[in-house]
């Protein structure tokens, strides 16, 4: 007998609520969808066929200058938040490209951040949140 796949677990309705994130050194699920590493330095000692990545999106990750700006003082957390969303609006191509690709399904924005409360892929996940929430309520104007 063939060994069954494991089900795919179900897609939320609205876009905003497919988007997640997930430091990359945990192991990867169905549940995660496309998998997107959204750091601009390949993580430490991660096999890429281990990260089993859809993409590495490292031109949306903070600018090389406000990421060491960042991790040398992470109390600004407040103002890193505010620049990296500058950062982000500037980049409006990548953007709508990401948010494409949840408008199909489930998203894992991955990243090697020891800190799971300040990091850039929670203000991604929320920039991107907030987008469809402009857009429209947040609901898949596909399916509704």
């Amino acid at each position: 007998m063939g060994q069954l796949m494991p089900a795919r677990p179900p897609v939320p309705d609205t876009p905003a609520e497919r988007v997640r994130i997930k430091r990359v050194y945990r192991a990867a699920r169905v549940s995660d969808g496309k998998r997107i590493l959204v750091d601009r330095l390949w993580p430490r000692g991660v096999a890429k066929d281990r990260a089993r990545l859809f993409s590495w999106c490292k031109e949306i990750a903070p600018s090389n200058d406000l990421r060491r700006w960042f991790h040398s003082h992470p109390d600004r957390w407040l103002e890193f938040n505010t620049r990296y969303q500058a950062e982000l609006a500037a980049r409006d191509d990548l953007v709508r490209e990401l948010a494409g690709y949840v408008r199909e399904g489930v998203v894992t924005l991955l990243y090697s951040s020891k800190d799971e409360e300040h990091n850039n892929a929670i203000v991604l996940r929320d920039y991107l949140r907030r987008r469809f929430e402009l857009e429209g309520g947040g609901h898949d104007k596909t399916t509704a």
